[in-house]
């Protein structure tokens, strides 16, 4: 397995090793151990979540504030996505940048983002199943969200605009300007 710092260094891609041969494949999705070395912290996951969706649907940006901020993994086990990761920290060195990463069945890639980022991705194929682990639960009074076309951010999200599928609480998003965001 090897795990690199993207240009945001605390976003780190993690791509498995995998054995393949006549049966099919074989890889660690997860070892606690090996990936708290990386990045040097520990990191309580405590709910995996999975969701469906169809070609062109646009899920994001989306982030939960303090004390129910949550770090993620995530990942695709079928299909493929566009995976966009946006620093909204105030006093980083990368405020405002992005992390942008296809992820998918094939090359079974793998971004851990930490507290302190939005997140959101378009699927890039039918019947996509992404997966992804948290370390906080879903809190709604601390949910936000960022507007997924904001100007200031400008996301290439690599599809048809006009072919989206996106939800109306999240075409209600705000522009990033207007965004709770982390100290």
């Amino acid at each position: 397995m090897k795990f690199i710092r993207t240009n945001i260094p605390d976003v780190i891609l993690y791509k498995p090793t995998v054995f393949n041969d006549d049966r099919g494949y074989f890889y660690e999705v997860f070892k606690k151990e090996t990936f708290e070395d990386f990045i040097g912290f520990a990191v309580d996951f405590c709910q995996d979540n999975e969701a469906k969706s169809s070609k062109g649907v646009l899920r994001g940006l989306h982030y939960q504030l303090p004390p129910f901020a949550q770090s993620k993994l995530v990942r695709v086990v079928k299909g493929k996505v566009l995976d966009v990761v946006v620093d909204i920290r105030k006093n980083s060195k990368t405020f405002g940048e992005k992390v942008i990463v296809e992820l998918s069945e094939e090359n079974k890639y793998q971004l851990f983002i930490p507290k302190g980022f939005a997140h959101g991705y378009v699927t890039l194929s039918d019947d996509t199943i992404f997966c992804y682990k948290v370390d906080a639960y879903y809190n709604q009074k601390s949910e936000r969200g960022i507007l997924f076309n904001d100007t200031d951010l400008a996301i290439d999200w690599n599809f048809p605009a006009n072919e989206l599928i996106i939800s109306e609480k999240d075409k209600a998003q705000v522009p990033f300007k207007k965004a709770d965001l982390f100290e």
